[in-house]
């Protein structure tokens, strides 16, 4: 399976790329670094410049018929830019309208609040999101790993990085099941 992990140029919480990144290929699928622009993301660790990564898609220039999943990694800058970016926010949407699985951790739902697709679905997030997940109809959980099947897709979400074990591992098992 083809993988989407869509990030802003600047601000994605390096962690939560890399580690589900590994979780996907080292189970054989294909993760494809989407962005709003080309070159290269910075990714931080917390409010401190960490690594570079090479974008190998772009957004508006890649279609979301391309992948198999999504998953938008946290941080908190990163998910504030994507937002605000139209074909970002048209690009995520899309995954919910085809029915294909899309995973977010930490800030993350933000973009997610954005594509007006957290409506009736159980996610959890960063505790601060909590007031908006529930403004835009969705309803926050706090938990580590959080599945729903509200709707044609699956939508996994976690709060931190601290959960991303439970994160993997349930990306992974709905990767499995639509494999199937």
């Amino acid at each position: 399976m083809r993988i989407a992990f869509l990030t802003a140029p600047e601000g994605v919480e390096q962690v939560e790329l890399t580690e589900p990144w590994k979780a996907v290929k080292g189970a054989g699928h294909e993760p494809v670094l989407v962005s709003t622009k080309s070159g290269l993301v910075q990714a931080f660790d917390h409010l401190d410049k960490a690594d570079t990564f090479p974008v190998g898609a772009v957004v508006g220039e890649s279609s979301p018929d391309s992948y198999d999943a999504l998953v938008l990694p946290g941080g908190v800058a990163n998910p504030d830019f994507l937002r605000l970016d139209e074909k970002a926010v048209a690009f995520a949407g899309a995954f919910f309208e085809q029915g294909r699985p899309v995973a977010a951790i930490c800030h993350a739902p933000w973009t997610l609040i954005e594509a007006d697709v957290v409506r009736g679905r159980v996610l959890t997030s960063w505790p601060s999101l909590r007031t908006d997940i529930r403004n835009a109809g969705g309803i926050w959980v706090d938990e580590q790993v959080k599945i729903c099947d509200h709707g044609p897709n699956q939508l996994i979400t976690s709060r931190k990085p601290d959960d991303l074990k439970a994160f993997c591992a349930a990306l992974l098992d709905v990767l499995t099941q639509k494999a199937d």
